[in-house]
Formats: C-alpha cells, sequence, structure tokens
C-alpha cells in the first residue's frame, strides 16, 4: 500500500502533467482552426525568446508588471477577495506618478522618484479601498464593484491624457509630456530597469507577511472559513479591507514602475491588460510567491512572443489571450479535482488494489 504523502506528490504531479497537455492539445486545435502552422508558431512563442539576450531582456520587462500585480492578487485571494480590479489600480498609480512628476520636475531624483511611487501606491490603494469596504461593510461583490471600477479608472486616464496631461507640443497624440530624468528608474540591459529588483524583493515580503506574520495568518484565516475567522476573535471585515488595499497598491506600484522604467510618459494603453494577465499569473504561480515568480516570466515569454508570430507566422497576436483563457479554464478544473477529497480517495483505492494485485503472495512454510 503507497504512502499517503507519496500518493499526494503523484497525484498532484499527474494532475498537473494533465493540465500541461490538456492545455496544448486545447491551445493547438485553437491554432489549427485559424490553420496556423503549429511547430513554427509554438517556435517563435516559446523558443525564439530564449535565442538572444535583447529577447530575454524584453520578456523581463514584460514580467515586471505581472509579477507586483500577482503578488497582489495573491494576497487578495489569500483572504477571500477576488480581485479583478487590478486594470483599473493600475492606471490610477500611472494617474498619480504622472501628477506628481509633472508638477514637481525640479527636485532631484532622490526625492521625486520615491513621491512618485508613493503617489502610485495610493492611487492603487485608494482605488482597492472601494471594493474592499463595499465587501466588508455592505456585502457588495468584488466581481462587480471592480469591474465598475475598472471602467472608471480607463475613463480617467483617457480624460487626463486628452486634458491635463496632454503633451502640448504633440496634440494629435493622446499622450503626456516626457517625465523628467528624476522620475526615471534606471536602466541594467537596454531595456531592463531596475523594476526587476523592486519585483523580486516584493515576493520576498508577501512570502514572509502571508507565511511568518500573525498578520499574514489572520489574512489567510479570513479567506479560508469566514465563520471560523470570526469564531476565533479575528475582525474579517478589518482584514478582507487591508488584503483589498495591498493588493489595489501592488497594482498601483506595478503602473508606477512601468511608467518609470519603461516609456517614461503616459501613453494610451499603457496597462496592455497586465491587470487581467496578472490574475492568471497569480492562479498559475498557485497563489504563492515562489510560484508566481516563474509564472511571471513564463506569460511575458507568451505576450512577447505574440508580438513575433504575428509578424513571422501570420497567427494574430491576440491568440495569446484565447491561451490564457484556456489556462484559467484547466487552472480552475485542475484545482477542483486537487482539491476534490473523493477522486483523491478514489484514485487511491486504484493504485492500491493494482499494487495489490502485482505484489506477489508469501509462500506459507
Amino acid at each position: 500500500m503507497m504512502s499517503n504523502k507519496r500518493f499526494m506528490f503523484l497525484y498532484r504531479l499527474g494532475v498537473t502533467l494533465l493540465a500541461v497537455l490538456a492545455v496544448f492539445v486545447m491551445s493547438s486545435m485553437v491554432l489549427l482552426m485559424i490553420n496556423a502552422d503549429l511547430s513554427k508558431t509554438y517556435y517563435t512563442m516559446i523558443i525564439k525568446p530564449f535565442t538572444n539576450s535583447i529577447h530575454i531582456t524584453e520578456v523581463i520587462v514584460r514580467a515586471i508588471p505581472l509579477c507586483i500585480i500577482a503578488l497582489g492578487v495573491c494576497v487578495a485571494y489569500r483572504s477571500g477577495i477576488i480581485n479583478i480590479g487590478a486594470e483599473g489600480q493600475m492606471a490610477m498609480g500611472v494617474i498619480c506618478f504622472t501628477g506628481v512628476a509633472l508638477s514637481l520636475p525640479s527636485l532631484p531624483k532622490v526625492v521625486l522618484l520615491p513621491l512618485c511611487f508613493i503617489a502610485a501606491i495610493l492611487g492603487g490603494a485608494i482605488w482597492g479601498f472601494i471594493p474592499g469596504i463595499l465587501k466588508a461593510k455592505l456585502k457588495v461583490s468584488e466581481l462587480l464593484s471592480t469591474v465598475m471600477l475598472n471602467y472608471i479608472a480607463a475613463q480617467a486616464y483617457s480624460l487626463c491624457l486628452r486634458t491635463i496631461y496632454m503633451d502640448p507640443t504633440d496634440k494629435a497624440t493622446p499622450q503626456s509630456t516626457r517625465l523628467a530624468s528624476g522620475a526615471h528608474l534606471s536602466r541594467l540591459s537596454g531595456r531592463l530597469h531596475t523594476g526587476v529588483i523592486i519585483a523580486i524583493v516584493l515576493a520576498v515580503i508577501v512570502y514572509f507577511l502571508m507565511w511568518k506574520t500573525s498578520t499574514g495568518y489572520k489574512l489567510r484565516a479570513s479567506g479560508a472559513s469566514e465563520r471560523a475567522a470570526k469564531y476565533g476573535g479575528i475582525n474579517v471585515a478589518k482584514y478582507v479591507c487591508l488584503a483589498a488595499i495591498i493588493s489595489g497598491a501592488f497594482a498601483g506600484l506595478a503602473g508606477g514602475v512601468e511608467i518609470a522604467g519603461v516609456h517614461r510618459r503616459a501613453i494610451e494603453g499603457i496597462t496592455n491588460n497586465y491587470g487581467f494577465a496578472g490574475v492568471v499569473v497569480a492562479l498559475f504561480g498557485g497563489l504563492h510567491p515562489l510560484g508566481i515568480v516563474p509564472a511571471s516570466y513564463f506569460f511575458g515569454l507568451l505576450i512577447y512572443g505574440s508580438t513575433l508570430i504575428s509578424g513571422e507566422t501570420g497567427v494574430p497576436a491576440n491568440i495569446v489571450g484565447v491561451m490564457e483563457g484556456i489556462i484559467i479554464i484547466v487552472i480552475v478544473v485542475s484545482q477542483m479535482i486537487l482539491n476534490n477529497k473523493y477522486y483523491q480517495d478514489k484514485v487511491k483505492r486504484w493504485i492500491d488494489k493494482k499494487l495489490n494485485k502485482h505484489t506477489p503472495k508469501e509462500v506459507k512454510p
């Protein structure tokens, strides 16, 4: 008979491998429907970005905001909040970062850059607090409130680009004036900037916050079982709001890192659906920082690969969005199977039966 520890390892490994196979099969079916060359498409999307340092740098640049947002989503999900409002929270972070940078361009970098980041964090945190307090006090579904706030933030951002932030030298393009050098993150290589260090540090902070502190325990307890948490004396409403604020703050910071490290001015489409992709990254990474870091790189690979396939294979770049949808479905189904005790017991009994069948019986003397 197989030990429970060994069985659970093999069970999770088997479900994971089947999930990967399912994603590959379904994605291939979609590509075949549009008459794509499978080998060339997968090579261009997954292998080619590893072929030189410029490609690798571009993948990491796209992985940075995904990682920061996914870490915030991890905190929210672990605390019982389904935050799909990171797109709007990121936009609010960009608005606040840009406002401070344009208002105080003469400040030295050591002062201006931290102020801009604080503004971005506050912008995202406030936008995250709204659905958090609505859920905690009025039981309003965060799914509805975050989606509606996404639209409000998108329109507010668009309005700013066309009015108070618009570059007076180019009124045909909705974009801001180029930010002062004091609001720029330093570049490491090519377009790779020091935001990668921020993302890694935040991953470590989230790990220690959620798994090594009493606050993290209370956040996770609130998400695991509201009734049990209340019975244990935890103020669930307080920690729901705190999780929403932290998640929004991370998304706002991601917006600040993106504008300071990459674009250095506010432009249309700066969020690039990172807010929604960050949710997928968090789920794909198992809602844990150790999984989110490599998961963000993988999705950065897909996003950058999508820019290559449109030019080299003729496959539309938005096929990555379809693949992300497939991955979400497979992840949800996989989690249901992994957490289902009935399936676990059924598989274990089947394995034990097979092992007993092939185990030679002892011959009595």
